[in-house]
């Protein structure tokens, strides 16, 4: 009864009207961190309560949804907040909406997003910042991405960390990091956070984080993509959104800089920075190989929670400022990457980014510090002194020119069948289209990949055993059968699909391991095997044993292999595996209609 007539206040006046009930609604929408001077930070029940109070207070301009279920059976929350009447995706996207994703907690730890927004957004619905602004754009606000890792909750979560005095835990229940699991999508949190990805189709999204790292006195980092990669003419936005937030904070009094803040050499100072395109593990990575904009917003953990929180705050404040006032140029710029996408076939798309050694030095705002040797752990230690501020002359490398590259094929990719569910399940997280073929298909124009080399990481990393792989395509007619996936290149997600697929991208499936088993040696050939087949070969085939003389003579290491020269004659032999190092996805210049 209580919310009916709320409810109907609400529907009676105007919107940002001061009801006699707006004083106690704001009450009622405080945090935690608010309520305690921002000593603490609230449990997930407050993220469920919030979010269903903001709804019940303000019904025509928030809707609160669940996106999934955490493998712990939490809820994972996320609030649709505009005064255009469109809470829903279809809504926006039939209005021509931009839709601005705000994601907290990825990092449960790193939890000044999800209070810095509930903050802004009851400010935003009581009009005291931002008038007219969610008339023009839609906040997406996920609280808590990592609702799991939140309720792992404690003092010390974060020990490189000023405040709150307890927090959740970086990594989920299972321990998956999220923030390395964007392309991979292992976790049950990502595969629910990319169906709301696919879904809203957020023209830019904001990762609210908290880094690590030395003492100085910039407060917050605003990096992300595409200003350095991804469609060239999509940088006018990515830059544009960037740059913006940066300028809004620095006269908001905030000491901003617009690279990841993080040693060369760590915990040297003198050694300066090195900017960066992020992998698609990354969520600025992910992003604009989807022709989104993608902003890593990092507060600096040295700093107070209350700063921390407030220049949050800020930051989200001003990318909604932006995203509402650009919103039609942005969106017509993102639309308008997505057709030049599906023109790539042919064409070359970069597999990663590097920053040139050109090199310029900049003024740092840090401590004066002395670095010594330590009595406790032997090596030589930075000790702060914040007492003295102290400007840093130090080196940055930040001009950015692509790394390796490969050229898109003319068709796409075929998926042969016995690996067409792995792959399908992976294609249809990240909304990238396929078709199962009804026929079987003989491809004069495909292409295979057999690896040269394939080094696996001698560690396991987020549960799997990275590979890096060596090798070239090369033409190759190929049949395959009925049941088996083409996927082809002319989309939207060519980009992204192309980092998936192709073998030597760096958080390619097959980079992540998924392929392993078709660069394991499955048979052999015993030595004194070898031994036999090799003399037959060479007695047989002069031009085979012309080729192992030069070896011989122009290989040192293969000379004093005993193994490796062995090995010269098996890979020539009948016997050879000829599936072995081959990678099992093709791909093709037939393009299917």
């Amino acid at each position: 009864m209580r919310r009916a007539l709320l409810a109907a206040t609400l529907f009676a006046c105007p919107l940002f009207a001061a009801a006699p009930s707006a004083s106690a609604a704001s009450a009622a929408l405080a945090t935690t961190a608010e309520r305690s001077g921002f000593r603490q930070t609230g449990r997930y029940d407050e993220v469920i309560a919030l979010c269903d109070g903001f709804q019940s207070a303000y019904p025509q301009a928030v809707r609160c949804f669940s996106f999934g279920t955490t493998p712990e059976g939490r809820p994972m929350k996320a609030m649709a907040v505009s005064t255009s009447g469109a809470l829903d995706a279809k809504a926006a996207q039939a209005r021509g909406l931009p839709v601005l994703l705000a994601q907290g907690g990825i990092h449960a730890g790193e939890i000044d997003g999800k209070d810095a927004g509930f903050w802004l957004v009851r400010d935003l619905l009581q009009g005291k910042v931002g008038k007219g602004l969610l008339d023009k754009a839609v906040l997406l606000f996920v609280p808590v991405f990592n609702a799991d890792g939140h309720e792992n909750f404690r003092a010390w979560n974060r020990p490189n960390q000023r405040g709150p005095e307890q927090m959740g835990f970086r990594v989920t229940a299972q321990r998956y990091n999220l923030n390395r699991d964007y392309v991979k999508a292992d976790s049950a949190e990502m595969q629910a956070m990319l169906g709301l990805v696919n879904q809203w189709d957020p023209l830019a999204m904001l990762d609210l984080h908290v880094t690590d790292g030395a003492k100085f006195q910039h407060d917050i980092s605003i990096t992300g993509e595409p200003t350095n990669s991804g469609d060239i003419a999509l940088r006018e936005a990515g830059n544009g959104l960037k740059d913006g937030i940066i300028a809004r904070l620095s006269a908001q009094g905030s000491k901003p800089v617009g690279f990841y803040p993080s040693f060369v050499e760590d915990d040297n100072p003198a050694s300066g920075f090195v900017h960066g395109v992020s992998t698609p593990r990354f969520s600025n990575g992910y992003f604009p190989l989807r022709n989104r904009i993608g902003i890593l917003v990092e507060t600096h953990s040295w700093r107070t929670y209350p700063e921390r929180v407030k220049a949050t705050y800020n930051a989200v404040l001003d990318a909604l400022e932006l995203v509402a006032a650009n919103g039609p140029r942005w969106l017509q710029l993102a639309h308008d990457a997505d057709a030049r996408a599906a023109g790539l076939g042919g064409q070359p798309i970069p597999l990663d980014y590097k920053a040139t050694d050109q090199v310029r030095s900049i003024d740092f705002l840090g401590y004066a510090y002395t670095r010594t040797p330590s009595e406790i752990s032997g090596a030589t230690m930075t000790r702060y002194d914040e007492r003295k501020p102290q400007v840093w002359k130090i080196p940055l490398r930040d001009e950015i020119v692509p790394g390796n590259s490969i050229v898109a094929p003319m068709g796409g990719y075929l998926v042969p069948r016995q690996y067409a569910v792995a792959v399908a399940k992976h294609l249809l997280a990240h909304g990238i289209g396929f078709r199962v073929l009804s026929a079987p298909l003989r491809d004069s124009k495909a292409q295979a990949f057999i690896a040269d080399s394939a080094q696996f990481s001698p560690a396991s990393v987020e549960g799997h055993q990275r590979v890096s792989l060596a090798g070239k395509w090369t033409p190759q007619a190929a049949e395959v059968a009925a049941g088996s996936l083409y996927v082809p290149i002319a989309q939207a997600n060519a980009r992204l699909l192309v980092n998936i697929l192709e073998p030597t991208a760096t958080d390619s499936m097959a980079a992540w391991g998924d392929f392993n088993n078709a660069f394991e040696r499955k048979e052999y050939m015993e030595g004194y095997v070898a031994e036999e087949q090799a003399r037959l070969m060479l007695a047989k085939d002069p031009a085979l044993k012309a080729e192992f003389e030069k070896k011989l003579k122009d290989d040192a290491d293969f000379a004093s292999n005993p193994a490796a020269r062995l090995d010269f004659f098996y890979r020539r032999h009948p016997a050879w595996d000829a599936g072995s190092n081959r990678y099992p996805v093709l791909r093709t210049d037939t393009v299917l209609e």
